[in-house]
């Protein structure tokens, strides 16, 4: 994801003002509360109280593991109502004799579980309890059905403004946000530590489309509504599955290899951003020289007309709002290879998402003739005075806080880092990295570890400094290597 300039200074105002940033927490009286923030997996199992992320302890389940999101969805602009069935392949990775999915606001009808009906209850914010006919033991894969519907929320978060389901100002409507944005409009396991396939059949009435994850299927037309289809056959986090509602005008291309690739202009958007977005296969062979083989099975991207205060990595298909330019293309398609295909497995871990991506963005600006240590110095001067700089931890920040310093004080920790071991080591453990780790979750402690041993130093300290305390690094951290004049 890359915020918007002005909103990542309105972060630091909310933290000033000392305003809690929106974020889910369990329902109830304090008994149940409590209960439901026991993070162990028997909790987890008995009570759905998550899958174990200690910065939103009630999201997700660790009883199961998704394999695919099979999702039939029907959406009306005019009266903006949604209603769906979402077909939810999974394995039990415990005996369950309930679980739960997180579903945000929408009406839920009916529930089945391998094709029997099944009990089912609301609790909390966003839970869906679902109580099987007979219990589901460990090792069994089962497939849930639930049929739900009404018009979607939007989250509306104190850092990045609105996420989730959107109506867009042309008519159409859009998901994307992180780290919730799925739950408002489909049931799902809503954490990256569950990556799962996805088809997505989405209804709309003609002259309306839609635009998705992954791969283009068959468009079916019946009684005045169009049907269109995509399938994401790598596995994704829940957070970055979109579906886009819109008059779209689509291009259709490909990449030099033959990866197809979908773009998706809203009315009023394609004059300005065709040309940004025609370069998108030279950002990609960029990429590629520093990160490994591109990692999807397809690319593009989705347009939309709306100044929301993020673009986000939605994978295959970044959402780019408005405002977006070039810079931001680069960011959104680093993602692909880190936080889409190398996914987080804990909120904690955002900087191998957004450091990572962030820093393509000075290998692009490299790549078009600019002497980073030039600018690394130059920029140092102008913010060694800065707290505000300097001030928020890299890695586990605290929720609330994974937004900040991970879009400007990351990109100066990871030059350093690459001065530190030098570019025979810095970026085949990129490479190593994204290839040992494809299409699964990991953490910013294994990170680390992979390039400490890749360099053969003693990196500790180095990353004590930059990544896991607050304050400016002591210069030999600040300064290494040929940053060190």
């Amino acid at each position: 994801m890359k915020a918007r300039p002005y909103l990542v200074a309105l972060v630091l105002v909310v933290l000033v003002a000392g305003l809690l940033v929106v974020f889910r927490t369990p329902g109830g009286d304090p008994a149940q509360q409590q209960q439901r923030q026991d993070t162990s997996p028997q909790a987890a199992v008995e009570a759905g109280a998550g899958a174990g992320d200690p910065y939103y302890p009630a999201d997700g389940n660790s009883g199961y593991d998704v394999r695919l999101y099979n999702l039939a969805i029907t959406y009306d602009p005019g009266s903006q109502r949604l209603d769906g069935v979402a077909t939810i392949t999974a394995t039990a990775t415990d005996d369950l004799a309930r679980f739960n999915l997180d579903l945000e606001g929408l009406d839920v009808s009916g529930v089945e579980v391998g094709g029997r009906p099944a009990k089912f209850a609301r609790e909390g914010d966003h839970e869906l309890v679902i109580t099987p006919s007979a219990p589901v033991a460990k090792g069994g894969q089962f497939v849930t059905a639930v049929t739900y519907g009404g018009k979607p929320t939007t989250i509306n978060d104190a850092s990045l403004g609105r996420s989730g389901w959107q109506v867009s100002s042309t008519g159409g409507a859009f998901a994307a946000g992180q780290p919730h944005s799925a739950t408002t409009w489909f049931p799902a396991n809503d954490t990256p530590r569950d990556k799962a396939a996805l088809k997505v059949a989405a209804r709309v009435p003609d002259g309306w489309s839609v635009v998705s994850n992954g791969l283009e299927g068959e468009v079916t037309k019946d009684g005045g509504w169009s049907t269109f289809r995509w399938q994401e056959d790598t596995p994704l986090a829940t957070y970055l599955v979109t579906v886009a509602i819109d008059r779209w005008e689509i291009v259709r291309s490909q990449l030099p290899g033959g990866t197809p690739v979908v773009d998706a202009y809203a009315p009023g958007t394609s004059a300005q951003k065709k040309p940004v977005q025609a370069r998108l296969p030279e950002v990609l062979a960029l990429l590629e020289s520093k990160f490994g083989p591109y990692p999807q099975r397809a690319a593009g991207s989705i347009w939309v007309a709306d100044q929301i205060g993020f673009s986000l990595e939605t994978q295959t298909r970044p959402i780019y709002a408005a405002w977006a330019d070039l810079e931001t293309v680069v960011h959104e398609n680093a993602h692909q290879w880190f936080g889409d295909s190398v996914t987080l497995r804990s909120w904690a871990d955002i900087c191998l998402n957004e450091c990572l991506a962030s820093y393509s963005q000075w290998l692009w600006a490299e790549h078009e003739g600019e002497d980073l240590d030039d600018r690394y110095r130059r920029e140092l001067e102008q913010k060694r005075g800065s707290t505000r700089f300097w001030s928020p931890k890299l890695y586990d920040m605290g929720q609330g806080n994974e937004f900040r310093g991970v879009y400007d004080k990351g990109i100066f920790a990871l030059h350093a880092l690459r001065r530190q071991v030098g570019d025979d080591v810095f970026f085949p453990a990129l490479r190593s990295w994204t290839a040992q780790h494809r299409d699964g979750n990991a953490s910013w402690p294994q990170f680390e570890d992979h390039v400490a041993k890749a360099s053969g130093q003693q990196l500790d300290g180095f990353f004590q400094a930059w990544f896991h305390d607050s304050g400016i690094p002591g210069d030999q951290y600040l300064l290494p290597g040929v940053l060190r004049r």
